[in-house]
């Protein structure tokens, strides 16, 4: 992934997106709206997730339904992709943890897991901390944390409740989608350098 953004319309308004990356990508955060793709137009509501891949085409909002997040994302990843959509993340009453085993403290039921690509997350609502590499860092709107294959991952902590978008490139090595633990999948094997 090259670009992202988050882009918050109000309703009734419009927009046009000029092409950034070789492929891209639209996933609807919340709202609703009516998007041309090429020819044909789309009633798009949340969790739709839109591919764009044909070089002289853009994507285009013709009208807002209601207030709407859009979380754009344009580069040049492969045909085969773990996968991409949205995801919530709350304190649990009880954290049941069937991930890797961790050494920090959870309030979370997000895993600690890996993945056979590379995989980026966009917050668009709420904070809290999560953890890549081995290292916290404190995430919020706006913020993208980008993830190399085969590095362990956790989102143990929030402070508001977050909403945000997941994306899982280019599929290499094994090529296994969804996540991926020690215990059950064998050790991960990180790219170094895709840190």
């Amino acid at each position: 992934m090259k670009h992202f953004e988050i882009v918050r319309l109000a309703k009734g308004s419009r927009h046009t997106f000029d092409r950034v990356g070789k492929k891209e990508k639209l996933i609807i955060g919340q709202g609703r709206c009516l998007i041309s793709l090429g020819e044909q137009q789309i009633d798009a509501e949340e969790r739709a997730n839109l591919d764009l891949s044909e070089p002289d085409k853009a994507f285009r909002v013709d009208e807002v339904l209601s207030d709407t997040v859009l979380i754009r994302m344009c580069g040049d990843w492969g045909e085969e992709i773990g996968g991409s959509g949205l995801f919530n993340v709350t304190k649990a009453e009880s954290v049941v943890e069937r991930g890797d085993p961790t050494h920090y403290h959870k309030e979370t039921n997000i895993d600690n897991h890996y993945h056979d690509c590379d995989e980026y997350w966009i917050i668009f609502e709420g904070k809290g901390v999560v953890v890549s590499e081995g290292n916290s860092y404190e995430v919020g709107p706006g913020d993208c944390l980008a993830i190399g294959m085969g590095h362990h991952h956790d989102f143990p902590l929030v402070s508001e409740p977050v909403k945000a978008v997941y994306f899982e490139t280019t599929l290499q090595g094994n090529k296994r989608r969804g996540h991926l633990w020690n215990h059950t999948h064998g050790a991960a094997e990180p790219i170094k350098e895709r840190v």
